[in-house]
């Protein structure tokens, strides 16, 4: 299935019904008192995150969603029945905003999240509600209130703790091939990959995190060059990325000067991107001859001035990749442990027991 990560919606509550003007009609009741019940309530939208989806193609093709109105209020205390709610289901990490201003107005987060985007209106006042004292037989009615319309955009962000980056052909689907059980396509040209693929890495028993390959970045991506530019978004909720080089390239291209451009790609994109703590991977060392090993790597490591962690793998081979699992899995506990609030403890009760 291709991977839709952006779509146009239109949504539209359900307006609510009209109010009603009736009477009594009972025998021997002359004057019988006002009985036009209320208007029912418009449906709702709602949206939720449902984590049996990871793309937004369904809204690619059905772009009006619209709920039912409320019916009107009727005679005999009657009140009109509400209109049905209707629910759209969105993938985990989707982000609705206003598609005119832009504005970001929801995020689903979490699985099974339901949130109101769009409120149906109320039902009208029927004649009974302006029944008072000196006004005992009132004709006046409310209409209902009109639903919220909504002109959205919805745009998905996968959530990975850890992203790859790197120029096509790097081997990061080999990667997470390797580490994951992601089994992305693989061939020996670039832009194999079209579309993120996440997987999930398991280190050890209730021990794993989620990695997510990216299209590869090409010179020019934050001005839309190549593929990756329209995936630099999904590295944004990342705790760590993993920025793959590819030691060996076919073309003889230099890897400090391909490297060196990724870096400047995803700085001009977003500097808050840039400064997420990112870790040098050294891939295709099986096709560096073992005597120039060392001296390639140190002469990267040098001309690169890559201050972070540096780890050396072959992703074909599996060399060096448990390494770079359980470090980045010990990166990304400490920063989910970091990140969590902090306890608040009562004075009374923070000294020593023993005391």
């Amino acid at each position: 299935m291709k991977f839709v990560d952006e779509a146009f919606i239109d949504i539209a509550a359900g307006d609510g019904g009209n109010g009603c003007v009736s009477f009594r009609h009972e025998k021997y009741k002359e004057f019988g008192g006002p009985n036009g019940g209320d208007g029912g309530r418009g449906g709702h939208v709602f949206a939720v995150a449902d984590s049996n989806l990871n793309t937004l193609v369904d809204y690619r093709f059905s772009r009006r969603h619209e709920a039912r109105k409320g019916e009107h209020g009727m005679g005999s205390d009657m009140f009109g029945a509400a209109g049905d709610d209707i629910v759209l289901k969105m993938p985990v990490g989707t982000i609705i905003s206003d598609a005119e201003t832009g504005e970001v107005l929801y995020e689903l987060l979490k699985p099974g999240e339901v949130i109101t985007i769009a409120k149906g209106g109320d039902g009208g006042f029927g004649n009974m509600r302006f029944k008072s004292a000196i006004n005992r037989a009132p004709r006046q009615k409310t209409p209902g209130w009109p639903g919220e319309k909504k002109n959205l955009k919805l745009e998905l962000k996968v959530l990975a703790d850890v992203g790859l980056l790197g120029m096509p052909n790097a081997g990061k689907s080999t990667l997470i091939s390797a580490i994951s059980n992601a089994r992305p396509r693989i061939a020996d040209y670039p832009f194999t990959t079209l579309h993120p693929n996440l997987g999930v890495v398991r280190v050890g028993p209730e021990q794993s995190f989620v990695v997510a390959d990216l299209p590869g970045l090409i010179e020019g991506a934050s001005e839309g060059a190549g593929l990756g530019h329209q995936f630099l978004r999904h590295l944004q909720r990342t705790r760590l990325l993993l920025h793959v080089v590819d030691l060996a390239p076919f073309d003889g291209a230099d890897p400090v000067a391909q490297a060196k451009a990724i870096v400047g790609e995803l700085k001009k994109y977003d500097p808050a991107l840039y400064e997420k703590p990112r870790w040098l991977v050294l891939n295709k060392l099986d096709m560096v001859d073992a005597d120039e090993r060392e001296a390639k790597v140190k002469d990267f490591v040098k001309r690169f001035k890559h201050k972070g962690p540096v780890f050396e793998i072959s992703a074909l081979t599996h060399e060096g990749c448990e390494a770079l699992v359980k470090a980045a899995y010990r990166h990304i506990k400490s920063q989910q442990v970091a990140e969590q609030p902090a306890v608040y403890v009562d004075p009374r009760f923070a000294g020593d027991p023993a005391e």
